[in-house]
């Protein structure tokens, strides 16, 4: 990708991009090029963009000029405006940090605690306030433009006009994204709120961004890239009001920029200079790049590898050697030497000029080139002006045909998707295109986005009422739905989940008679062992259920091998020998079933092929079992499902919906095992040695927060810098492999588990339990030899061992034997000393071979060891994190890293120096990471759309707009000065007292007399905002509905929580808000209906409905409004009220429910009591009926 975006914190997050700034100053627009600084030690001062520039000061700033560092503290260290020091909207919230919040604990400690009891006491506020993460505000986004490396390398070696150009065209790309961003990702939000945020998403009139070159990578090479910092702050369109932009489309557009981005640079370049550009393959598991075609791959590779660093370092400490031992060193210590330069070459960055680096760069080139480099560079950039496409030069044909390719192509990778996905893909089908302009491309891309959009299937149901005008937008959509929110899917996904269901529910597949399963869970297995009560449950119930798709879902640990073993010999019992195989998304997986239950197995992907080719199939009354089935795509499933069927086989999916998922398509076993009320689950875990680890791992599987208190207790967590954790790790897990034990150190990227493995093999060596002397080059730069773990990364059939028992499978884990002087290496199973030896080509091992020392969690998976060493970053999801917890029988341990980026968790310890592992790992387990089928989608989309908690939000956002010249006018005629009335109209808290007067009408209050009233009952001249005095005036007058006795009427409530909206007389509002009442009270009847259909858990503390009529009716009013309230603040615990209120709106609203609640159960028990029975149980006068009966 060539954009990237990390979030930047209020404060002095902003100071990093000053670090390198050179000292020199000028003048130098954006657009202009880069020679200002060619000589200075250091990047150039930042510039200001975008078109929201403008709204700053007096309008003094324009777009190109220098940004200073008194600038940029005021805008992203404090929220100000840069120029006249004035707040932009609301200051950024000011948190406390942990001992300011333990001083505040203190202080409201019991006086008349004794010393020992307060000492506990203090102790105890101290070590929560420094476990619990501080909090700091959200100042901006940093979107980091990269041009492709290819077009670095140009750039680095070419003459100071060439390289003046490409700069230019590097900017006038990073601009012309930002104006794309301005248009289809900038948006704010107000109105209500709706549980994650205000409802209505609306525009801004632009963004403040600055943008700061910079020229190198940490490790010296030529990589050209911006800075543009966005401030968090912005105007908003529909009323004028600075407010914070929404950052969900700046998190969900993050792909399309990069696609844009570099399809828009390239077109700049090849206008400039007529350069061509080609898609390289960059290996498995990365996607192709694209770079100009005159640059050669050697040339960007000299400029892309830590390994010149490395055989720098080495040549110096073999130097070192010879004159300390007056020899050349031997092949092994040369080899040991390269390992101790590999530990000792991190290197910091470095502050030089741009003459001085540009100098280094075409010395390198030209050694590689083999010619002057800045000559090449020449020749590279002198072609003809090629031909250039405009947007009507694509037929429609054409336009619908990649629009359908699109949605197969997003289609392979996800089962659901939302315009930024297509929008992303057919960016990048037509990068291969260069255009006239960067209008012609955009144009272009959106018309294939449309045609991709028109060939998918909607999800998201319509909007369920109007929207007044002032709510929609130009294209006529509402605010209320967020910019390309719509989820969509395709006709073959939704047709092939259809199928599975059916087949799930189908009860005409073979089975086996309940005396045979009996007969075998009363054996024990070969080794001695019984089926606990559980296994022997699920055995029972899948081998009888007569289903065609059956589905065995179990935690990690559950014993679903045991099980599996014990339902193969059962169903052979009855159906034959051979009469169960299996099948796995992974061969490593196959392997290891086919292991595990001694049957043949294979991996789906070459099932299928073999299938197709050779007319393997399955036969009548065979039992397929799939294992690892969360990690198979829905479509292969639905293929493998139906031939099965055809032929009167049955197939069972084991798995776990909490563990990782497919990287296809997927969400199908997850949506098979919610679908019915009776999925057989494994629920006792056997494989931990400690009694706390085996529940503790199922409240990860759950997301359950507070789990993360008990592995703290027994010392499975650490915390600290990035750094400091990879340390701890890795040493924690070199000592337990230098102990004997089978251990595993799991991290998040591949470039992490490349340093790993880097520093892994070299420690080995160093330390002499590696002896070598000869060693191949791999894949990644790193370097392997006898002794060394590997990983094979392609399946190859023809590639087998010795004895034809084994072949080489992606994932599989050896140990090296040999390495040959051609480059090709023996290798064997862990632990084996002979026999199964496989040789591995030498291309294969250039290709497909990784040091083994560190793996990924998707690599993980399926792996049990004794213990586990997990570094967790905060973008980790608990899917990732419960898989590499739960891998080591003795312990687990996690490194919990605190200084890097956090894309989903606020706030983001990246920039937080109060994050702690508890509040890191809080944001991971409620990072949900797996893929929802189109079905669930679907659900779960209605539900959003059609809760109370969306049309409340949407209720009383009309409501405000619609009353808010009502409530305008009457506060300017009370008895404020027109200097008041108009600040009290203009504050922020304007719109909380609007609410505040609607809530006292509702309760029948009549506040065209009562506001007069308290305006006059008290000056306003020590006030600091008049809006939020008088609300909390008219709060205190009608906290009770107006009336006493028989004559207080009931306040008009809609579901019994939200005030009424009375006055209002715009007939478009009065019909906004008319169906939205019917809509809130109908959705209150219906989760109360479901909840009594379901017999939801939290219904049980409101007593049983009476048989009464009139009793019946009022507990089911009263029922009704705990439902809605549940609905309204998204509440799924089994509490009826959750947990405390947070908010002073829900605060009024859980007073209100909890009210209804205790009218309900009263009403249930006085019924009960009525008819002879109280709540616990039949009364003196029942009993007493029933004996002489």
């Amino acid at each position: 990708m060539t954009v990237s975006m990390r979030v930047m914190s209020a404060g002095d997050g902003y100071k990093y991009l000053l670090k390198t700034v050179a000292a020199a100053d000028g003048d130098r627009p954006l657009s202009t090029p880069l020679t200002r600084y060619f000589i200075e030690e250091g990047t150039p001062p930042g510039r200001w963009l975008g078109k929201g520039v403008a709204s700053l000061g007096k309008g003094e700033l324009v777009v190109g000029d220098q940004v200073s560092e008194a600038q940029l503290q005021l805008l992203m260290g404090m929220g100000h405006d840069p120029i006249t020091n004035a707040p932009l909207g609301r200051a950024f919230p000011a948190y406390k940090d942990a001992p300011k919040r333990i001083e505040a604990r203190i202080a409201k400690l019991d006086a008349t605690l004794t010393p020992g009891a307060k000492g506990e006491a203090v102790a105890l506020i101290v070590a929560e306030e420094n476990a619990r993460a501080g909090r700091r505000a959200v100042a901006g986004f940093d979107f980091t433009f990269s041009i492709p490396k290819s077009a670095s390398v140009l750039w680095a070696v070419a003459d100071a006009g060439v390289q003046a150009m490409i700069g230019a065209a590097h900017h006038r790309a990073v601009a012309e994204v930002v104006a794309f961003m301005e248009r289809e990702v900038a948006a704010t939000r107000t109105g209500a709120t709706a549980g994650d945020g205000a409802v209505a998403q609306v525009k801004v009139e632009g963004l403040i961004a600055t943008a700061f070159d910079h020229f190198d990578s940490r490790a010296g090479d030529p990589h050209l890239h911006t800075h543009v910092v966005i401030s968090n702050k912005a105007k908003t369109i529909l009323d004028g009001k600075w407010r914070s932009l929404d950052g969900r489309p700046m998190h969900a557009a993050v792909v399309v920029l990069s696609e844009l981005h570099e399809a828009v640079f390239a077109d700049h370049m090849t206008r400039i200079f007529g350069v061509e550009w080609e898609a390289r393959d960059m290996g498995r598991d990365r996607n192709p790049a694209w770079a100009i075609t005159a640059v050669p791959e050697t040339l960007v590779v000299e400029f892309s590898s830590r390994a010149r660093h490395i055989d720098a370092e080495k040549n110096r400490l073999i130097d070192e050697y010879v004159t300390a031992h007056g020899r050349q060193p031997s092949n092994a210590t040369i080899l040991k030497l390269r390992a101790q330069a590999t530990l000792s070459t991190r290197p910091d960055k470095q502050v030089r000029s741009l003459a001085d680096l540009t100098e280094e760069w075409r010395t390198r080139a030209t050694t590689i080139l083999g010619g002057d480099a800045t000559r090449w560079a020449m020749d590279a950039t002198g072609n003809d002006r090629p031909l250039l496409l405009r947007a009507d030069d694509i037929p429609l044909d054409v336009i619908r045909e990649i629009g359908r390719s699109v949605v197969e192509a997003v289609g392979e990778k996800r089962s659901t998707w939302r315009r930024w996905n297509l929008m992303a893909e057919a960016a990048r089908q037509t990068m291969g295109w260069r255009f006239a302009t960067t209008t012609d491309r955009e144009s272009v891309i959106a018309m294939v986005t449309d045609a991709a959009q028109l060939a998918s299937l909607r999800l998201t149901p319509p909007e369920l009422s109007l929207s007044p005008v002032v709510f929609r937008r130009d294209d006529g959509t509402s605010v209320f739905r967020p910019v390309n929110s719509t989820i969509f899917t395709s006709e073959v996904q939704l047709l092939a989940e259809d199928r599975l269901l059916d087949r799930s529910r189908d009860l005409t597949g073979p089975t086996v008679s309940l005396a045979t399963v009996e007969k075998i869970t009363r054996k024990p297995d070969t080794d001695g062992l019984l089926l606990g009560e559980d296994q022997t449950d699920a055995l029972t119930r899948i081998a009888v259920s007569g289903r065609v798709l059956d589905v065995l879902v179990g935690p990690a640990g559950a014993g679903k091998t045991t099980a599996m073993n014990a339902l193969r010999r059962a169903w052979e019992a009855e159906h034959g020998k051979g009469s169960v195989v299996g099948l796995a998304p992974s061969a490593v997986a196959a392997q290891v079933l086919a292991d595990d239950l001694g049957i043949e197995t294979e991996n789906t992907a070459m099932w299928w092929q073999n299938h197709l080719t050779k007319g393997l199939t399955f036969q009548p009354g065979q039992l397929v079992i799939v294992d690892e089935a969360s990690l198979a795509g829905t479509l292969s499933l639905d293929r493998i499902t139906g031939l099965a069927q055809q032929v009167g086989a049955k197939v069972l999916l084991v798995g776990d919906y909490a563990q990782l998922q497919s990287v296809d398509a997927g969400g199908a076993f997850s949506m098979l095992a919610h679908d019915r009320t009776d999925t057989v689950e494994l629920i006792d875990v056997h494989r931990f040695h400690q009694p706390w680890e085996k529940l503790g791992s199922l409240d990860l599987r759950h997301g359950h927060t507070s789990v993360i208190d008990t592995y703290l207790a027994h010392g499975r967590i650490r915390d600290g810098d990035t750094e400091t954790m990879t340390d701890a790790a890795y040493t924690a897990w070199r000592a337990d492999r230098d102990a004997g034990r089978i251990t595993v150190l799991i991290t998040e990227t591949r470039e992490q588990v490349t340093a790993l493995n880097e520093r892994a093999r070299a420690d080995l060596l160093i330390d002499g339990t590696l002896d070598q002397d000869r060693e191949v080059e791999l894949r990644d730069g790193t370097h392997a030899g006898i002794g060394d773990t590997v990983i094979t990364r392609r399946n190859d059939r023809k590639i087998t061992a010795s004895n034809g028992n084994d072949w080489v499978r992606n994932g599989d884990i050896w140990t090296i034997t040999d390495v040959r002087d051609d480059g090709s290496i023996t290798i064997r199973r862990p632990g084996r000393s002979y026999g199964g030896a496989i040789v591995l080509p030498a291309a294969y091992v250039a290709e497909y071979v990784d040091l083994g020392y560190a793996v990924t969690a998707h690599r993980a998976q399926g792996v049990t060891t004794d213990t586990a060493h997990v570094l967790v970053e905060p973008t980790a999801t608990r899917e990732n994190f419960y898989v590499s917890m739960t891998r080591g029988r003795a312990a687990n341990h996690a490194y919990v890293i605190l200084d890097r980026v956090d894309d989903h968790q606020q706030p983001h310890p990246g920039d937080d120096p109060n994050a702690s592992g508890r509040s890191v790992l809080t944001g991971v387990l409620q990072h949900v990471g797996a893929e929802l089928s189109a079905h669930e989608t679907i659900t779960t989309e209605h539900e959003q759309w059609g809760s109370i908690a969306q049309l409340a939000a949407e209720y009383e956002t009309i409501a405000a707009a619609a009353q808010h010249d009502r409530w305008a006018s009457l506060v300017r005629a009370s008895s404020l000065t027109a200097e008041q009335a108009q600040a009290a109209v203009e504050s922020e808290a304007f719109g909380a007292l609007t609410a505040e007067l609607r809530r006292a009408e509702a309760n029948h209050h009549n506040v065209e007399t009562l506001l007069p009233r308290i305006v006059q009952a008290r000056g306003f001249d020590d006030a600091d905002d008049i809006a939020a005095v008088i609300h909390y005036r008219v709060a205190r007058a009608t906290a009770r509905p107006a009336g006493s006795g028989r004559a207080r009427k009931a306040p008009r409530l809609i579901a019994g929580l939200l005030p009424h909206a009375g006055g209002v007389h715009d007939a478009e509002m009065r019909a906004a808000l008319d169906e939205r009442e019917a809509l809130i009270e109908a959705r209150a009847d219906a989760v109360l209906d479901g909840a009594l259909t379901d017999e939801a858990p939290w219904m049980r503390a409101l007593g049983t409905s009476p048989s009464d009529t009139r009793r019946a009716a009022a507990w089911r009013r009263a029922a009704r409004v705990v439902a809605a309230y549940r609905d309204r603040y998204r509440i799924t615990d089994d509490a009826p009220l959750g947990a405390p209120p947070v908010s002073e709106a829900q605060k009024i609203d859980a007073a209100r429910a909890k009210v209804c609640l205790d009218r309900a159960l009263s009403s249930a028990t006085e019924m009960d009591r009525s008819e002879g029975f109280s709540a616990h149980g039949p009364t003196r006068t029942q009993s007493q009926l029933g004996r002489t009966i």
